[in-house]
């Protein structure tokens, strides 16, 4: 089991930039995936990263905007999120998938943070 703490939320105006982060304690060489959902509306997949950097996935909204990475040494996982949109407001989610299949499905993830808001004004 891992524990995740998400960190890095706030509020930014509309094309500015945040770095989420996820710190993770316990079990930690996973693939790791970060989620978001909107007010109303359903989880979804943002991004995630094997568990040694080297495959990264990206949902088409956030492709070429946002980058994942990671740092095992601290056990962290980082998203960088550049020209930011009001559409990307939502609370961020990382988890953690010890299989390392299904990338993009939620379903696959064990291990869930508490998230961290992020509201983009326009």
């Amino acid at each position: 089991q891992v524990q995740l703490v998400e960190s890095g939320g706030g509020l930014v105006q509309a094309g500015g930039s945040l770095r989420l982060s996820c710190a993770a304690s316990g079990r930690t060489l996973f693939a790791m995936g970060w989620f978001r959902q909107a007010p109303e509306k359903e989880r979804e997949f943002v991004a995630a990263i094997s568990w040694n950097g080297g495959v990264t996935y990206y949902a088409d909204s956030v492709k070429g905007r946002f980058i994942i990475s990671r740092d095992n040494a601290k056990n962290t996982v980082y998203v960088q999120m550049n020209s930011l949109k009001p559409e990307d407001t939502a609370v961020y989610f990382c988890a953690a998938n010890p299989r390392g299949s299904g990338l993009q499905n939620q379903n696959q993830y064990s291990d869930w943070g508490q998230g961290t808001q992020v509201t983009v004004s326009s």
